[in-house]
């Protein structure tokens, strides 16, 4: 009879013996002390111990284990941010709010917010109905110190500098994802401080559908524009025609000729009052966009104006000064009314590509002879100078052609005395009477104080050498930094509205969003297959619409959208020109397709 040999008894295993090598899953092989949640696998670490990684949801964490199955401290906790920071609020001047306090960590920007308006008193009124203050909502920025090492050119010495960043913390989820990010430039031991922002009290509905083709015009269309109070659209380009038309019927309501070439630039009045344009042959034009009808032609320039500038209402409530700049290598400031001109910016050895007029009384204008230069445009003001048309200083930097500029108070300057409606709180109706002018002039000026607090004036410039520089021309010749990442040249830049960020557009098909003070990287927008040539934002800063030469329009959430919300097709061919209405209701397109497009909610 044969007998079966019998089974091998199982033998037990110790910690001494288990083999840790390789991966194993833990759902069934580790329980109670070694995995309590019992998900997951383990993976060896090499030295006797392994590592559990749990990949259930709601336990989601890694631990290391001895190979005694004991819980290893490996120093890097996600958790390591402290609960709690105390944090001392202050506005954009420097003057505190309250006292520092105790916050929690977990808090973002909506808890801040609720704190600063508690702060700042502005609750619900005392029937408990909410007042249009208790729903501002705010931006919010953390100083932090960074030290730079670096080596002298000439001896090789070390040297350490140490200066101070404004770091927008708006977007993070809480403090404590800020702090983790920065914990080697913030120290929780010490009170942080936070500056707080009001942001647009309003929001501007995203664009998503096109409610209105407007065709006429014979050739490619190179510039729409909105007016001030966003109720006129203006048109020009390789027609000849400058054209006006109703924003609320998307009819025509004057076609405008008087030039004989291409109109290579536009440029509304604060005011509203008055539209400017240029052509390919020199000819300023100045109309009157209620009649239709030109109110002055000048002989500006011996080669074609490449760009113009009026100047703000904050500035001077009559609002009849204007800069052209030309290919020419001149600008030039004119007074529209008396058809003079008032000074001749003479320096630039090559074409002038771009031109501004900025808030604190000075002109920028970018050549293609690699340089910037900023010019007193008053008497008797301005920054060390006294005479208008005087050169203040040349910024110098770039390695080639620069092609564009923004100034960070460009929407403010552009919108003068009116608000989001496009309305202005004054009686009298005529734009022309003693009464306006003079409301209009304290609303501006106004407007442009709470806008600009403290900070200094911020010019960003892009290039053919692929870069972006950031200055403060009112205090220093040198740039403040030089933006990288850009793959082609810099077509178009823009800041926001409340200038936290700006865009720049790029032959490259990219539109990249940086920090508006710091100059700091914010996103890449990637989604066109063909060159940017214009952005422009909402006026409550949420939201970009590009143009491209793809055919298409996009729009983008700002700071958060690297892939476009929506795509606005329609146009047969490039999208030349772009500008969305300063009271937020509609976009304008342009077209080599020779058609205005208008898109709206």
């Amino acid at each position: 009879m044969d007998v079966e040999p019998s089974a091998p008894k199982p033998t037990t295993s110790t910690s001494s013996t288990k083999d840790l090598s390789g991966v194993a899953w833990t759902g069934g092989s580790l329980v109670g002390s070694l995995n309590p949640i019992n998900h997951g696998y383990r993976t060896s670490d090499g030295n006797g111990g392994y590592i559990i990684t749990n990949t259930h949801k709601r336990y989601k964490k890694t631990s290391r284990r001895d190979k005694d199955g004991n819980l290893v401290d490996d120093g890097d906790d996600e958790d390591d941010v402290v609960g709690n920071v105390v944090v001392q609020f202050s506005n954009k001047e420097g003057d505190t709010v309250g006292d520092a306090m105790d916050v929690p960590t977990s808090a973002g920007s909506d808890e801040l917010a609720t704190l600063i308006r508690s702060l700042l008193d502005q609750e619900d009124d005392e029937d408990g109905h909410s007042t249009n203050k208790a729903h501002i909502p705010y931006a919010f920025f953390a100083k932090i110190e960074r030290t730079v090492r670096s080596k002298h050119p000439s001896t090789g010495e070390e040297l350490v500098t140490t200066h101070t960043e404004d770091v927008d913390i708006t977007d993070y989820s809480s403090l404590k994802a800020f702090l983790r990010q920065y914990r080697n430039d913030v120290s929780t031991e010490q009170t942080l401080q936070l500056t707080y922002q009001p942001m647009a009290l309003f929001k501007v509905r995203p664009v998503t559908r096109c409610t209105d083709t407007l065709p006429g015009h014979t050739d490619a269309i190179l510039h729409v524009s909105y007016s001030p109070d966003g109720k006129h659209l203006a048109s020009g380009g390789g027609d000849a025609t400058v054209r006006f038309w109703d924003v609320f019927t998307s009819t025509p309501r004057h076609t405008c000729k008087g030039h004989k070439d291409h109109v290579l630039s536009t440029a509304w009045s604060p005011d509203g009052v008055r539209f400017a344009s240029g052509d390919k042959r020199g000819f300023l034009i100045v109309w009157e966009p209620n009649k239709g009808v030109a109110v002055g032609t000048i002989k500006a320039h011996s080669k074609w104006i490449t760009g113009m500038a009026w100047e703000p209402m904050h500035r001077n409530s009559k609002c009849e000064r204007l800069v052209t700049s030309s290919k020419d290598g001149l600008a030039k400031i004119w007074n529209v009314r008396t058809k003079r001109c008032e000074a001749t910016l003479a320096g630039h050895v090559d074409s002038i590509e771009s031109v501004k007029w900025g808030g604190e009384g000075l002109i920028y204008t970018a050549s293609r002879d690699r340089t910037i230069k900023v010019w007193n445009a008053e008497d008797g003001q301005g920054v060390s100078a006294s005479r208008v048309g005087i050169l203040v200083k040349t910024l110098t930097g770039h390695g080639h052609r620069v092609n564009t500029l923004a100034v960070s108070c460009d929407y403010i300057c552009r919108t003068g005395p009116f608000d989001h409606y496009g309305k202005i709180d004054v009686a009298s109706k005529d734009r022309d009477s003693q009464e306006w002018r003079e409301a209009a002039y304290q609303t501006s000026l106004s407007k442009y104080k709470a806008f600009k607090g403290s900070e200094p004036e911020r010019l960003i410039s892009g290039s053919d050498d692929f870069t972006l520089l950031l200055w403060h021309p009112t205090e220093s010749k040198k740039p403040l930094k030089r933006l990288t990442g850009h793959q082609q040249a810099v077509n178009h830049l823009a800041f926001s509205p409340d200038s936290r960020f700006f865009a720049s557009a790029s032959f490259d098909k990219k539109i990249k969003v940086w920090n508006g003070r710091s100059g700091d990287f914010v996103a890449t927008m990637t989604g066109h297959v063909g060159a940017v040539y214009q952005v422009a934002w909402s006026s409550d800063g949420r939201y970009l619409v590009s143009a491209s030469k793809d055919s298409t329009a996009k729009l983008w959430e700002v700071p958060s959208g690297k892939r476009a919300k929506e795509t606005l097709p329609g146009h047969e061919d490039e999208v030349y020109a772009l500008d969305w209405s300063p009271n937020g209701s509609s976009v304008a397109t342009g077209s080599k397709d020779r058609t205005i497009k208008i898109w709206k909610h």
